[in-house]
């Protein structure tokens, strides 16, 4: 009896050891399993990133008019807008977070740009997303800026200056809306105030957020309603970080036509030029440089030198 007892025993041990050695496999498999899915998704999140940087590429028109294109991606995703001003252009950063399984993928590796300017809010989240660009002329063109939105945000647009309804409307971007605006659309007004975005366009600011985001030229004023505050004032400075070195450029140019006649007049203007860029800490301070660059497109009327 004795001998049974252990033979049970060490029976109903060696069923209990294998499974848990079992369980310890199954579970060492979905870690695994997990990791490399994760592993999967970080670099497709990644290479989704780079693809959208490529993408924007056609945007860079060097035409006046403003162009628009969309975006559908297969999963639900959050494009993470971020921006530095380092150096001498400072770095577009993408970052991509997409929905596996209902959980949003955490990487931390981001993909950089020198020479683009996205605007949008911190995050956009959706599946499909519009993307439209116009040229910024400050006074020379500087760069295409890049206006970037879900599909799932609606923005209605109230009362808008003739020239930004004529221009919103040849867009066709199914997310804008001139009237019979949907329930739930952010509100962009230029004639009354309290709404989600107000322009005050004849001075030249708008506020969202219960912030001041100041603005030349309808490139900035654009940049203004679809941004938020922190990337807009991080992409200015970026923009005129990038207006130092073309002013330096361009007068290089000036003193070699100089020579022939022509250019001379906007030496010491460009010279200028550079330093105030320089001095632009946000927003706020473009109304400095405004007087110049006005000057300076008269001057450019007469001898082009852009």
């Amino acid at each position: 009896m004795i001998i049974k007892s252990k033979k049970g025993l060490e029976a109903q041990f060696a069923w209990l050891f294998a499974i848990i050695v079992g369980i310890f496999i199954l579970v060492l498999t979905f870690f695994i399993v997990a990791r490399i899915t994760q592993t999967e998704q970080v670099a497709l999140d990644a290479s989704t990133a780079k693809e959208i940087g490529v993408l924007l590429n056609p945007l860079e028109t060097g035409f006046e008019t403003a162009k628009t294109t969309s975006i559908i991606l297969p999963s639900e995703t959050r494009i993470y807008n971020k921006c530095n001003n380092e150096e001498y252009f400072g770095r577009q950063i993408i970052k991509l977070s997409q929905k596996s399984f209902n959980k949003w993928t955490d990487t931390n590796l981001d993909v950089g740009f020198s020479n683009k300017y996205i605007f949008s809010d911190e995050f956009e989240e959706g599946k499909k997303f519009f993307i439209f660009s116009k040229p910024f002329e400050f006074p020379f063109k500087i760069s295409d800026l890049i206006y970037l939105s879900s599909s799932d945000k609606k923005y209605c647009f109230d009362d808008a200056p003739k020239e930004i309804s004529e221009e919103l409307e040849n867009l066709n971007q199914e997310n804008i809306f001139m009237e019979e605006c949907p329930e739930n659309s952010i509100k962009v007004c230029f004639t009354e105030t309290g709404c989600d975005v107000d322009v005050l366009y004849e001075q030249k600011y708008a506020i969202k957020n219960s912030e001041r985001l100041d603005f030349e030229t309808d490139s900035l004023m654009y940049a203004a309603i679809f941004s938020d505050s922190e990337v807009y004032e991080c992409q200015v400075k970026r923009l005129m970080q990038r207006g130092e070195q073309l002013a330096l450029l361009y007068k290089d140019k000036a003193e070699i036509t100089a020579g022939k006649g022509c250019g001379g007049n906007l030496i010491s203007d460009l010279t200028f030029l550079n330093g105030v860029f320089d001095e632009v800490k946000d927003s706020g301070d473009l109304r400095f440089v405004e007087g110049s660059v006005n000057d300076m497109q008269s001057k450019n009327k007469l001898c082009r030198l852009w």
